[in-house]
């Protein structure tokens, strides 16, 4: 099935720098390969370091006004933005799905629906802010960073893109954004959507291109002040490694391996049914996917029977097709990677509960799909247990003793971005969430906030996205003393 595109969104000639569409310095063009069918639809520029080098200087010219800009005004620029996102909705929706996978349906949800909502809530955040306040004799003052280079992942794109530039917008920066080579569209429509709306020549660039060459030449760019970047754990310690030659600040959100802790009092119906669908959300790219359930032994053989029953459920097929909950892998190389670790498991001797690589002769002949598939009884020290497999892989973990052992497990990681916690006495499961070392933990499956921080420690990455505390990250604290 072939989704409805407006006319040339998926060919693209041109950056977004400086308020105007410009030719690359190069001739080299991305191609962007659907990955439920295995064929480029669309291209888009590979941007030169001398692109780069454009967009920083367009995003200094306007960095002072921007910057002295009025937090309403500002906020009523994030809120056409949003409503720019919301307008074409269905187009974005689309256009992510042939992009990198995900069912339609969700990424009307999950890849426009909370780009449009990141810009709508930092929009409500800006005006909240005490820019200045007293301490004594001295009066602090909150200035923007500057020049933020943001450099944006695949799974979630547009997200991603917006929870960054949205945040730093609203703190008076001014942006240049490189998105991922293998999804570069989408960033391309929210330029025009800036364009339309009149935001400030300058405030926000974007220029396509590989991270090698794109990505390298904005992080040791010396007019960039800052860099926030989201990927990989190895990618993230690189773009560490390059700014830390011109001391630049740097905001990581890498890898996870969370762990989703079932205490002996737990709902199972509920909690085993949002494990499942937490770790294949997004065919499990999913930074900070549920990818390890943890349960007492004694309750092993009930949950193991609803995984299965729930495995039963899923389908996996065309994005576009309104039955399918579970889409390709976003590229060939990711494919390979999730059966290797598969692979890995059966030749450990890890006992496979659903899917595997038996799976896989139901699957659709084209497209780089991977079948969900649930290893049981899983060893805590194992690879499959302590390394992040960004696919749809869950591994079942059993424990002997009390909270004190499940929570132990949940923190036997070298992760700490997300995680969750599951018991009929509310009281109880917040007291293991706080011993969980992890950025963030949802407790009894609780509600979204589009305000909370989100972000990790240890090799999850530092620094902190959304809400008050994400727009804080790019600011800086100045002491005047009177």
């Amino acid at each position: 099935m072939e989704p409805e595109t407006r006319a040339g969104i998926a060919e693209r000639d041109l950056l977004y720098i400086g308020g105007a569409w410009v030719e690359s310095t190069g001739d080299e063009r991305l191609a962007v390969v659907d990955p439920a069918h295995e064929k480029a639809f669309g291209h888009a520029p590979a941007g030169t370091a001398s692109d780069v080098d454009r967009a920083v200087r367009a995003a200094r010219e306007a960095s002072a006004s921007w910057a002295a800009t009025d937090p309403a005004a500002r906020a009523d620029a994030l809120s056409a933005i949003a409503d720019g996102i919301e307008r074409r909705v269905e187009e974005i929706a689309a256009l992510i799905t042939r992009e990198m996978g995900m069912p339609l349906a969700q990424s009307r949800m999950f890849q426009a629906g909370l780009a449009a909502l990141d810009f709508r809530t930092a929009a409500g955040v800006v005006t909240t802010i005490d820019w200045e306040e007293p301490l004594g004799s001295s009066l602090l003052v909150r200035d923007p960073v500057g020049v933020v280079g943001c450099i944006t992942p695949w799974n979630y794109p547009l997200h991603q893109l917006a929870a960054k530039a949205a945040s730093a917008l609203a703190a008076g920066c001014t942006v240049v954004i490189k998105p991922s080579e293998l999804t570069p569209l989408d960033a391309l429509v929210l330029a025009e959507i800036c364009e339309e709306t009149g935001l400030p020549a300058g405030v926000l660039n974007i220029v396509t291109g590989t991270g090698t060459t794109v990505g390298e030449a904005l992080v040791t760019h010396p007019g960039v002040d800052m860099i926030s970047f989201t990927g990989s754990t190895r990618a993230g310690a690189r773009v560490q490694e390059l700014a830390a030659q011109r001391v630049k600040p740097v905001a990581l959100e890498l890898g996870g391996k969370s762990a989703s802790v079932l205490l002996d009092d737990a709902d199972l119906d509920a909690a085993v049914t949002a494990g499942v669908q937490g770790c294949f959300i997004n065919s499990g790219q999913t930074c900070n996917a549920l990818t390890r359930l943890v349960v007492p032994r004694r309750l092993l053989d009930e949950v193991e029977q609803r995984i299965v029953a729930l495995v039963d459920e899923v389908k996996v097929g065309d994005p576009f097709d309104p039955g399918t909950t579970l889409g390709p892998l976003t590229s060939s190389a990711q494919r390979d990677r999730v059966a290797g670790f598969v692979d890995g498991a059966l030749d450990a001797g890890t006992r496979l509960l659903a899917g595997g690589p038996q799976a896989a002769s139901g699957l659709p002949k084209a497209g780089f799909y991977a079948p969900p598939t649930v290893f049981t009884d899983v060893a805590p020290d194992s690879t499959l247990a302590q390394e992040e497999v960004f696919g749809p892989v869950l591994a079942v973990i059993p424990y002997d003793g009390g909270d004190e052992d499940a929570v132990a497990l949940a923190n036997d990681s070298d992760y700490g971005l997300s995680g969750a916690v599951w018991s009929a006495d509310p009281d109880r499961a917040l007291a293991s969430a706080r011993r969980i070392r992890t950025g963030q933990v949802s407790v009894n499956n609780a509600a979204y906030n589009p305000l909370a921080p989100f972000g990790g420690v240890k090799r999850s990455g530092h620094g902190r996205e959304l809400g008050p505390h994400g727009l804080m990250e790019f600011t800086t604290l100045k002491a005047i003393q009177r």
